[in-house]
């Protein structure tokens, strides 16, 4: 059987020819003529779908929508009319109804408004399924041929793009087959890296880059508009993707890219080099006093601000307004909402808006958080929440009733670590779960990328012996000390500042008040 429908028409006697092709379908079909009737069979019965008469004597069709949602609010509703008055239509919906068909009635189309409505997810489900198995082996033979910077951009995003299909399917065991395919393009991934990195920040054959970015892809627009840029940090491209329709509610985009983040991929590294303009070696030297290595004391991302304005200054920017405001906490969220009058005069306005990464880190110590957030489905689908729920989307709605064209990036992404690898080193080693620097580093030559001269990828050196390892695929790095403890603590946990697609390429789009 596919489904126990409920169908209202005051001309329902003339409906039989429809109801038998509907029952021959599979479906089971209860006729009434008025709505007193299908409200006492709705109190009694568990119908999946109405099937509504707009146009009956007594109670219409739009009065009844309230009743039967007073009866049943899982009750799906499909409006049958012969009104096409905009109005008409407005109010329905308005109401909730999840369809509508106009007469004359087609059978075939009844049918597929049944099929939308009650068996969306299943035929969905089954093609995306069906799709995926088509697609399986030619995503495996593609992993062979990945060249270029270009080839695995997207070939990432057509692995996130999978991943987000499969949110909506129930089985997961090909979601997992999927996560299989996805650890394997890391391994490669690392050894891509690895191999082009250095020659990336010597050439000018060279994806777009942390350090380039504002240069390359904001400057034009803060010269041309009034910009609000949003830095959302640890944002990954398959976040971007689910929460990106709360944004184009107010905003059509004009232009999306990716582009790669710089090693470590950690907010002190990145974040910093994305304001600057400039490579962390270049920032130390140009601003010493306001650039902290990982073994020193202070506030790793304090001086965000001087630094864009310095590389606005040096982009022939200086003449613009900017205001810079850093987001850690709901009420100051809220602030910024009642006072954007204060700031809607800014040639350019930034906001930096750590959400995500204050959730990824309660994750690791909130167990709560912990149970909520499984795995990257669970993480995709609270990020849509919080971001649905939040006053930032009113902060975005009305910067674009202010005229503000907008620009979402992040700094870096993270990965879900599922596998401890054991890294010796002395007092000095800096404590990030996938990077480390220090004199004294021990570790497994294969988990990792060792960095033995800091100073050609524009790292600063905490002294002369100084090396940097960067983690690969899901690795998190541990200490023999304590190490069972220390492994169950971070075991699946999101972590960042090694090497990997979800941490590496990362979004960047451009979008214009509606």
């Amino acid at each position: 059987m596919s489904g126990k429908i409920l169908w209202i028409d005051d001309e329902v006697d003339l409906l039989k020819p429809h109801i038998v092709f509907l029952e021959k379908k599979g479906y089971a079909v209860t006729p009434v003529n008025n709505v007193n009737e299908a409200l006492d069979l709705i109190e009694n019965e568990n119908f999946e779908l109405t099937l509504l008469d707009e146009n009956m004597p007594g109670i219409s069709g739009i009065e009844a929508i309230p009743m039967i949602k007073g009866k049943n609010s899982a009750l799906k509703i499909v409006m049958v009319t012969k009104n096409e008055e905009e109005h008409i239509m407005e109010q329905a919906i308005g109401s909730q109804i999840s369809d509508y068909i106009l007469k004359p009635v087609n059978p075939n189309q009844v049918l597929l408004s049944l099929k939308k409505n009650l068996q969306e997810d299943t035929l969905v489900e089954q093609k995306t399924i069906l799709e995926y198995q088509q697609e399986f082996r030619n995503l495996s033979m593609e992993l062979s041929y990945l060249r270029t910077y270009q080839d695995w951009a997207e070939y990432y995003l057509k692995i996130l793009n999978w991943e987000i299909k499969f949110d909506r399917v129930f089985d997961n065991e090909f979601a997992d087959l999927l996560q299989s395919q996805k650890e394997e393009a890391n391994i490669q991934f690392a050894k891509f890296v690895e191999n082009h990195y250095e020659d990336w920040l010597n050439s000018n054959e060279k994806p777009m880059m942390t350090h380039t970015l504002f240069k390359d892809k904001v400057k034009a627009e803060v010269e041309q508009d009034k910009v609000l840029l949003l830095v959302i940090d640890n944002l990954r491209y398959d976040q971007w993707k689910v929460i990106e329709p709360l944004f184009t509610r107010f905003y059509n985009k004009t232009s999306e890219d990716y582009y790669y983040s710089i090693l470590p991929t950690a907010t002190q590294y990145a974040r910093n080099s994305f304001f600057a303009g400039l490579m962390p070696s270049e920032i130390e030297k140009r601003f010493p006093d306001k650039w902290f290595n990982d073994n020193e004391e202070g506030n790793k991302n304090e001086f965000e601000r001087d630094f864009l304005e310095d590389q606005m200054k040096r982009l022939g920017l200086s003449s613009k307004t900017m205001k810079y405001l850093k987001i850690l906490n709901a009420d100051f969220e809220r602030k910024i909402l009642d006072d954007f009058n204060q700031h809607k005069n800014n040639d350019l306005l930034v906001i930096v808006y750590n959400f995500i990464d204050i959730l990824s880190h309660a994750k690791t110590d909130n167990s709560i958080v912990d149970q909520l957030i499984r795995d990257d489905k669970t993480f995709r689908s609270l990020t849509y929440n919080w971001f649905e729920n939040s006053s930032l989307i009113k902060i975005i709605k009305t910067a674009a009733e202010n005229g503000f064209k907008l620009v979402i990036t992040t700094d870096h992404g993270m990965i879900y670590v599922k596998k401890p690898s054991k890294v010796v080193g002395d007092r000095e080693t800096s404590t990030n779960i996938r990077y480390k620097t220090g004199r004294s580093l021990t570790y497994e030559d294969s988990d990792v990328w060792a960095v033995s001269n800091p100073e050609k990828m524009f790292l600063p050196k905490g002294n002369l012996s100084s090396k940097y390892i960067f983690a690969k695929n899901n690795i998190f790095l541990a200490y023999p000390k304590n190490y069972n403890h220390f492994v169950n603590y971070y075991k699946d946990t999101y972590q960042h500042g090694g090497i990997s697609l979800e941490e590496c390429i990362i979004p960047i789009s451009i979008l214009e008040p509606k």
